[in-house]
């Protein structure tokens, strides 16, 4: 089949699509991933083909309406003006999504865009699954996951998680409706439809690229929501880290690894100081990831400053990760078997924290606001030098590399072709 994946955000909201979509291409389908063309290599490097979508995540993020999100001090309010950013800007991306679904014979949707694929799928007659990369619909077992899975007990938990989705609803609410009155063949009520109700009483399936060994699936889920298991960043045949960073490497003991990857902070300079200072207070030597913080540090002996490199092969080789618990770096540092210490700084990074502090990979988690080299210094020390954290990350990472989430997507995508038939 022609099969269509789409997906928008940063970096880690993409990179597990490039492993997804080489895996359906090496099934038999021809694949296009819908996402923003600065993405393009990425996508491209996996051997698929790219369908570019207008909006530069990263051009957002650094704009005045991209910096306001460090305004808010709670996770709601970042949600709030998330909410907007991404209504002004869903529309731009529509009109190259619909032309690719026009061509498609199956829609694999990211959360990020589920509201409006799924709406497209529906639109004309292409069946479409959610492909998310984390849990999203409403459960007592915990609180929404974009505000950090803090759980407010279990019919308070429910009922928040019923209001995000009603709010993603509204954000998608007048593009949707915009698109399908373009579609001939939409029938009447179809943006009514597509809305996360309506969605729900379909049972439209959606897997889950997480393992359930991390989060387990919720008891209270409905039928067609399944956790399978991660979906890894395509690495091309070859692969290997550059020149210096080996160097680096072979220079001294195992250092720890340190990003913030697409989370922007108010200050990286100071950021990047603290971050320096607490690497030499514990003892330890470092490679300090400039990402989308723009990170700021003078390199030196025990410290070396790197952009974009593949987690993959950098992370096996490190003492400990320090990162902002993005679903897809944490996922990547899960896979490595080794230590972690959580910076988380928005949405759902203190989710994944917490689940690492729970698995016993980390010792504690150290929140952005709460940044302070004597903070990050004592819990670099207490996750390098106690042997239980090094322990228990082997053994998850044991059981998330023995699970095929790819192949449960394949398992999906085949389903649908079943069905189109």
């Amino acid at each position: 089949m022609r099969v269509a994946v789409m997906t928008a955000g940063s970096r880690g909201d993409i990179a597990p699509y490039t492993g997804l979509a080489h895996g359906l291409a090496a099934a038999g389908h021809e694949v296009t991933v819908a996402t923003h063309a600065s993405f393009g290599p990425l996508v491209e490097a996996a051997g698929v083909g790219l369908c570019p979508l207008p909006v530069d995540p990263r051009a957002e993020l650094e704009s005045g309406r991209g910096r306001a999100l460090h305004a808010s001090s709670t996770g709601a309010g970042k949600i709030l003006r998330l909410l907007a950013m991404a209504r002004a800007l869903v529309g731009d991306m529509a009109p190259p999504l619909a032309a690719l679904a026009r061509e498609s014979d199956a829609l694999v949707c990211s959360s990020s865009l589920a509201p409006l694929g799924h709406a497209l799928g529906e639109g004309l007659g292409v069946p479409s699954l959610g492909a998310f990369l984390q849990p999203l619909h409403a459960t007592r077992e915990f609180g929404p996951s974009v505000l950090g899975g803090r759980s407010y007990g279990p019919w308070a938990n429910l009922l928040t998680g019923h209001l995000g989705n009603l709010a993603l609803d509204r954000v998608f609410a007048e593009t949707v409706r915009a698109t399908l009155r373009d579609l001939p063949a939409a029938a009447p009520g179809a943006a009514r439809a597509a809305r996360h109700r309506a969605r729900e009483r379909q049972r439209w399936p959606v897997l889950h690229g997480f393992s359930p060994a991390v989060v387990p699936r919720p008891r209270d889920w409905r039928p067609g929501l399944e956790v399978c298991g991660y979906w890894w960043p395509h690495d091309p045949p070859g692969a290997r880290l550059p020149d210096r960073i080996e160097t680096f490497l072979a220079a001294g003991a195992p250092p720890v690894f340190v990003g913030l990857g697409s989370a922007t902070v108010p200050d990286p300079e100071r950021t990047g100081a603290t971050v320096v200072r607490a690497l030499r207070a514990a003892g330890l030597r470092g490679v300090v990831q400039r990402g989308w913080a723009g990170l700021r540090a003078r390199e030196a002996d025990d410290v070396l400053i790197v952009e974009e490199v593949p987690h993959s092969l950098l992370f096996p080789r490190v003492a400990a990760v320090v990162h902002h618990c993005g679903a897809g770096t944490t996922a990547a540092g899960l896979r490595a078997g080794v230590p972690a210490v959580p910076v988380p700084v928005q949405f759902d990074a203190g989710f994944w924290a917490s689940r690492l502090v729970a698995l016993g990979v980390a010792p504690r988690a150290v929140p952005l606001r709460a940044l302070t080299a004597d903070r990050l210094a004592a819990a670099l020390v207490t996750a390098v030098r106690d042997p239980s954290h090094a322990h228990r990350a082997r053994r998850v990472a044991a059981r998330v590399r023995a699970e095929d989430g790819t192949g449960a997507v394949v398992a999906a995508v085949g389903a649908l072709a079943e069905r189109r038939r």
